[in-house]
């Protein structure tokens, strides 16, 4: 049975608990301030008295008190005894729910006790309690409680719950504002409901609080950035001439003297910028808040951990950002935060994921990470125990491979990073191996002769294992890192690869239930065909089942990207020998007993132009000078294709007009000049 101290001490869990239970208030009040003190910030304490049933008895306790507050108020009791128990009543309910809402704190199954425990009515009922301690304490319990993702969701398309919030936020206690922000944040989600609480008032309420104690800068900070996220309108009408001052008041609050605050406002003038981009151009304020977030990470807490995930999101996909930031020593600074060395695993994944944001644009980003020798970290980080950690690391090598330049130097295509790579992907975690893919994916694209390094080292056996997977993405992102392998390879690696993966499989693939599998497969396929002409074989090995699964897609196929990576391997395949030719076209043009329509008009007739691109390129490759060519080009023109391209002589995307133009200048030499 776990204790504290000793036994004798009279503060033994089991002793809490039983003077939980006992008939005297004042016995009572005292374990609930015993219990209070032993769990705060201590997660094995809170654990260990969960599981004991102490949330269930503290909850209990809460109701009683309530209900004795409730019929001493009703009847308002005045003498000297009453009094005494009515002070101390009052203490238990302040401590009662001080001890729930220490539960709750950072702790998901303590939110889950209390919830299920039913104290949440009760504490409720807190706020609207004559005495400011009991109020402020039941406040802080519930913003504990909202903390978590377990908490109950207001739904603001109600009215009664905006006015409920609104009461909250106009109260005169600092910690129930805190608590109406802390909702907020929590349930806020959707645009309509940002603009409902926007047209109710409640961005003029936060904006006031901003100017308040540092608990309601905060909470307000938090707040906005929620109304804000992704509502270009609601930003639009905060920093409009109205309320244009509000916005320099949260720019001020970037330099605070406290680190939370600078935090929360960096965090909020983010979520504006991402929302509506053509805001916070000011270089000054974007440098502003680039030193801001480099400088948080120095922090060796909470903030420190969460200031790299703030800098991700002011410069992902932001070229302009990533080199504002490279000019400013930002991945000089994340790599001396990396090797400090032992990390706690949210600093370090944060870091490694703000690195590969830096890199995944940039060439001078990717140069300095290597020269720093970043790589060797980062790699090492490939074996981290948490698994949020070995996801940023394959991300990272994920950024800094999407390079020419580095991937033909062989920086990644070697033992030290595929073999930790290929490793992960039998990681017992999803997010880890889907990773790992993304990485392999760009790390094969090699295009000297190193492939042999991945496949010695049991990758293609592992790819072709995950494409088998029950997990959608994890086929989708194999089949991506075989399409890649296939890439301009060499015969010898197309035959193990094919061997490996074999034509029943491919086939199968190429049929998934999910249109972004079969696309993925086609891809694979066409770069398996691609190059020399023996490799279009593959197509009619086991009796053509590969060939047979191709045409069957084409002909049903739901998406247009589904059309082009079929067309483009028909396409290929057109450029083999005659028996393949004559196989393409017979795929193309449906023998006209069996009521089947032509795929082929259908795409060329497409609103897509990559797709008449693709449509097109088969026609061109099955014309060329062959044998053959005759033949086919008559069966082309009975099944009305010449009619059609002679309608796309103007085609507006000009390289479908090129293609067309070559294909009708073949058909001109089958006609005697006369198309």
């Amino acid at each position: 049975m776990p204790t504290t101290t000793g036994t004798g001490t009279g503060t033994s869990t089991t002793g809490i608990l039983h003077r939980l239970a006992s008939d005297d208030q004042d016995v009572k009040l005292k374990a609930l301030r015993e219990l209070k003190n032993q769990i705060i910030g201590n997660r094995t304490k809170k654990l260990s008295f969960l599981k004991l049933g102490a949330v269930p008895a503290v909850a209990a306790i809460l109701a009683d008190a309530v209900s004795a507050d409730d019929v001493v108020n009703d009847n308002n009791y005045d003498n000297k005894n009453n009094d005494h128990n009515c002070s101390v009543n009052k203490n238990i309910i302040v401590q009662s729910a001080a001890v729930l809402g220490s539960f709750a704190c950072g702790f998901d199954a303590g939110v889950q006790a209390v919830l299920e425990a039913g104290a949440f009515p009760n504490l409720s009922r807190l706020l609207s309690n004559l005495d400011d301690k009991v109020v402020g304490a039941g406040a802080r319990s519930l913003k504990m409680i909202y903390q978590s993702k377990f908490a109950p969701k207001y739904d603001f398309l109600e009215e009664k719950n905006v006015e409920f919030l609104l009461s909250l936020l106009n109260n005169g206690n600092e910690n129930v504002n805190g608590l109406g922000a802390s909702i907020i944040t929590h349930s806020c989600k959707t645009s309509l409901e940002q603009k409902i609480l926007f047209d109710a008032g409640v961005l003029k309420k936060l904006t006031s609080l901003l100017k308040g104690s540092l608990s309601q800068r905060d909470a307000s900070l938090e707040s906005l950035a929620t109304i804000f996220k992704n509502n270009p309108e609601v930003v639009l009408k905060f920093v409009g001439p109205d309320s244009g001052r509000a916005l320099g008041s949260i720019i001020e609050l970037v330099k605070d003297r406290f680190i939370r605050t600078r935090l929360l406002a960096s965090s909020c003038l983010i979520v504006i910028r991402n929302t509506s981009p053509c805001y916070l151009q000011d270089v000054g304020i974007k440098a502003k808040l680039i030193n801001t977030l480099l400088e948080l990470l120095d922090d060796p807490g909470h903030i420190g951990e969460e200031a790299s995930f703030a800098f991700s999101s002011l410069i992902t996909q932001k070229e302009d950002m990533q080199k504002l930031a490279f000019e400013l020593n930002a991945i000089d600074k994340l790599y001396n935060h990396l090797q400090k060395g032992s990390l706690h695993p949210r600093r370090f994944e944060g870091i490694l994921l703000a690195l590969a944001d830096m890199c995944s644009k940039l060439e001078c980003c990717r140069a300095r990470f290597l020269s720093l020798q970043v790589l060797n970290l980062v790699i090492d980080a490939l074996a981290h125990e948490s698994a949020d950690v070995r996801t940023a690391a394959c991300i990272c090598l994920r950024s800094v491979s999407r390079s020419i330049k580095n991937l033909s130097a062989g920086y990644f295509m070697n033992e030290t990073v595929v073999i930790p790579l290929v490793q992960l992907l039998n990681d017992p975690s999803t997010s880890v191996q889907v990773a790992a893919l993304g990485a392999i994916s760009n790390i094969v694209v090699d295009l000297t002769t190193r492939r042999s390094t991945f496949i010695r080292c049991g990758g293609v056996k592992q790819l072709v294992q995950l494409s088998k997977s029950m997990d959608a993405t994890i086929r989708l992102n194999a089949l991506w890192a075989l399409r890649n392998l296939m890439f301009l390879a060499e015969n010898k690696c197309k035959e193990g690869v094919f061997s490996e993966l074999t034509a029943p499989l491919l086939a199968s693939l190429i049929c998934d239930p999910e249109s972004f599998v079969q696309e993925q497969a086609l891809a694979l396929v066409c770069n398996l065909i691609d190059g020399c002409i023996d490799s279009v074989e593959y197509m009619f090995a086991e009796d053509g089942v590969i060939f047979d699964a191709v045409g069957r897609q084409l002909q049903s196929a739901s998406k247009a990207e589904i059309g082009i990576q079929g067309m483009y391997v028909l396409s290929n395949v057109a450029t083999g020998k005659e028996f393949h030719k004559e196989a393409v076209i017979n795929q193309l043009l449906p023998h006209a007993d069996n009521g089947t329509q032509s795929c082929i008009i259908k795409f060329l007739q497409s609103n897509d132009s990559r797709l008449r691109t693709a449509a097109v390129w088969a026609i061109v490759n099955l014309t060329c000078s062959s044998p053959g060519a005759f033949s086919r080009s008559v069966k082309l023109r009975d099944a009305g294709i010449v009619s059609q391209m002679k309608e796309m002589v103007n085609d507006p995307c000009l390289d479908v007009k090129l293609r067309v133009r070559t294909a009708l200048g073949q058909f001109t030499t089958f006609e005697d000049g006369s198309i």
